[in-house]
């Protein structure tokens, strides 16, 4: 009987760390940092690739799929709320 409540522990134990893990990744997913870490990485790479294509005035240009980025984080979980209440009514 003891060694089965360790072992129930055990598997609390792990639930909770994976709980634990999950929980963060959600917030990293939906963090600003990671927001603004991504529209400064397509900025560059955008504004590098149009450099080479031969775009002028590239790092204005380069701020056209940077908005892209920003506006559809912006838009996507209104979408997400749409959706849900679409397909999962509440009951």
């Amino acid at each position: 009987m003891e060694e089965r409540l360790k072992e129930i522990e055990q598997d609390i134990q792990d639930i909770k760390d994976r709980n634990s893990k999950v929980g963060a990744e959600k917030a990293w997913e939906v963090s600003l940092f990671r927001k603004v870490s991504i529209a400064a990485i397509t900025y560059i790479i955008a504004s590098v690739a149009m450099y080479f294509i031969g775009v002028s005035n590239y790092l204005l240009s380069a701020l056209i799929p940077t908005l892209g980025y920003i506006l559809s984080t912006q838009s996507l979980p209104l979408l997400k709320q749409w959706w849900i209440r679409r397909n999962f009514p509440a009951k």
